[in-house]
């Protein structure tokens, strides 16, 4: 199967795959453009980093070949990528941060449904359509969040981290093969489908929720220090 990112790549050549496409680069420098304009540019031009290591590198190679791969490139996305991008353009207020979580949360569990998945890995289209989604809802989430109260922001950081976590234990402990865009991919690699699925749970599960702990960590140190402040 030949995806956005061309054809899965061999261990031997992968590191070779980058991603050179005119009018994905041309997008990212009009995207650098924009946040070096930002109210804080070194926080937007972080994220367009990301996404320039996402869709340029040979990430973009290699996550066609091993669904792990995937997992990482979802995980900058919408956990790195995203919170740069949401703290670089900070919203105003936080009246629809619950909608915000439920769209996001969805729209992340539903791309990794086999049959949405294995379209989107198979038709340039709808992997943009992918991509996007996640992204642009991830960036809606997270505006939503940084503008909420500690409290309700600490809260609602902890189901994202738990849902996150959630879906990759699903990932982690089904026993069979669940996308057969990764049928034949993994096996260059030297890995099983069923063991490479479950690394990308394992990765979804434990680094993919580091960015979560470490953002409710830090609201849980602005409550404490305000609490003492008031002490």
């Amino acid at each position: 199967m030949t995806s956005y990112c061309g054809a899965p790549p061999h261990p031997y050549d992968w590191l070779e795959r980058w991603n050179l496409d005119p009018v994905l680069l041309v997008a990212l420098a009009i995207a650098a453009t924009m946040a070096l304009r930002s109210p804080h540019p070194r926080l937007a031009l972080a994220s367009v980093g990301v996404l320039a290591v996402v869709f340029v590198s040979p990430l973009c190679a290699l996550s066609v070949a091993l669904f792990s791969a995937r997992a990482v490139h979802h995980v900058l996305l919408v956990a790195v990528a995203a919170p740069f991008a949401a703290l670089a353009l900070p919203a105003r207020g936080y009246r629809y941060l619950g909608i915000a979580f439920a769209i996001s949360t969805a729209t992340l569990w539903a791309w990794h449904l086999p049959a949405l998945y294995d379209r989107a890995l198979g038709n340039t289209a709808t992997y943009w359509l992918m991509q996007l989604s996640l992204l642009g809802t991830a960036i809606w989430f997270w505006r939503e969040l940084f503008a909420a109260p500690p409290v309700t922001a600490s809260m609602v950081s902890i189901l994202a981290m738990a849902q996150m976590g959630m879906l990759g234990a699903l990932l982690t402990f089904a026993r069979a093969p669940l996308y057969a865009s990764h049928a034949a991919s993994t096996l260059p690699w030297g890995l099983e489908q069923v063991a490479d699925q479950q690394l990308a749970g394992l990765v979804m599960w434990v680094p993919g929720v580091i960015p979560y702990a470490l953002v409710t960590a830090l609201i849980a140190r602005r409550i404490w220090t305000r609490a003492a402040g008031t002490a």
